[in-house]
């Protein structure tokens, strides 16, 4: 019931964060240095730039998984707050049609004064048909009694529902609190790392920063060729596959840019699978298994904070979405530290 509704509270989520994922990508962040990160420094080596740009891109992903899991939070609050206000809502249609009748039905005694039972019954003319519509009476008043029991128990209802309501939107407020403190942590993260990158030259941030494909295409050519154990897991390679050389953007789930997390949580919604959010919360969709039980489909996570994931594709390689510096890519597993896998499929 719209017109009972308080408005909802405007969602960080959506276009508003992917535009300034993308303008922090595309080099345009202008967030300052902060929890810890470091303005760029003169005189750095291109080695010494690499180092720190990965560190930076690595504490970047680490917050990108924070916002993603308070994003996923917001998410469910705001939605169980439109619910309470909708139920209210309704709820309170239902209370005024009642109290409208019950109005109604007061008006009538008034007008009608109400006599007494005793004094109906010696003026009928009729008293068979007064004792019939005395005995019907009784029972529209069982009813109108009813009906206030079930008006008082409506106000209580609403009164809880309101009381959920304004507790579900404090939760909604701190959520969105952390995903503005997550979104600053990453931007400022980026920032820091295109500003060392500016440091350097056109040939020097190349090779730095390798945005090519480096697997060969022979390789990439028996990768595809991998079994698959079912159809779940052969349909998220198959959009893995698909998705190479798309860009890397924090935040993102698809269909044209994602995060490290939203490419396998994409590739797995494709495949009919749900799986959630974060990094921390897919390596429990499924069972773990060793490094040397992989199968195609299965995730591979990577550091100690399991703060990266990617999807298996056969002969000791995955697909993932790597860093800001490189769209989603074929690399070897062993390209960072293997913290586990799961099989969700």
């Amino acid at each position: 019931m719209a017109a009972h509704r308080r408005p909802r509270q405007r969602s960080l989520g959506g276009r508003t964060v992917r535009g300034a994922a993308t303008l922090a990508l595309a080099g345009a962040a202008t967030a300052t240095a902060f929890d810890g990160t470091g303005h760029a420094e003169p005189g750095l080596t291109p080695a010494q730039v690499k180092a720190k740009v990965d560190k930076l891109y690595h504490e970047a992903e680490v917050a990108t998984e924070k916002y993603n899991g308070a994003k996923e939070r917001a998410d469910a609050a705001g939605k169980a707050y439109a619910a309470l206000q909708d139920e209210a809502a309704r709820r309170t249609e239902k209370l005024n049609t009642a109290r409208d009748a019950l109005g109604s039905v007061a008006k009538d005694q008034y007008r009608t004064g109400g006599l007494d039972p005793s004094v109906q019954l010696a003026l009928s003319a009729d008293p068979d048909q007064y004792l019939e519509g005395a005995a019907l009476a009784e029972r529209i008043g069982d009813r109108q009694a009813h009906a206030v029991t079930g008006v008082r128990q409506d106000l209580a209802e609403i009164e809880r529902l309101r009381a959920r309501a304004a507790d579900e939107r404090t939760h909604l407020a701190e959520r969105q609190a952390q995903l503005r403190a997550h979104k600053k942590t990453v931007t400022g993260k980026l920032a820091d790392a295109k500003r060392l990158l500016d440091q350097l030259t056109a040939d020097q941030r190349t090779r730095v920063i390798d945005t090519a494909d480096s697997t060969p295409r022979a390789s990439r050519s028996s990768e595809r060729g991998a079994s698959a154990p079912n159809s779940r897991a052969a349909a998220a390679v198959s959009y893995a596959y698909a998705a190479l050389g798309s860009p890397y953007v924090w935040g993102a789930a698809g269909p044209n840019a994602f995060d490290c997390s939203g490419l396998t949580q994409a590739a797995y919604r494709a495949a009919g699978v749900a799986l959630p959010r974060t990094t921390y919360a897919q390596i429990n969709a499924g069972p773990r298994v060793s490094r040397a039980q992989l199968q195609p489909g299965d995730l591979v996570f990577f550091y100690s904070g399991i703060s990266h994931v990617g999807i298996y594709v056969g002969n000791g390689q995955m697909i993932h979405a790597p860093n800001p510096s490189a769209p989603v890519r074929l690399a070897p597993v062993d390209q960072m530290p293997f913290a586990g896998a799961a099989r969700v499929a």
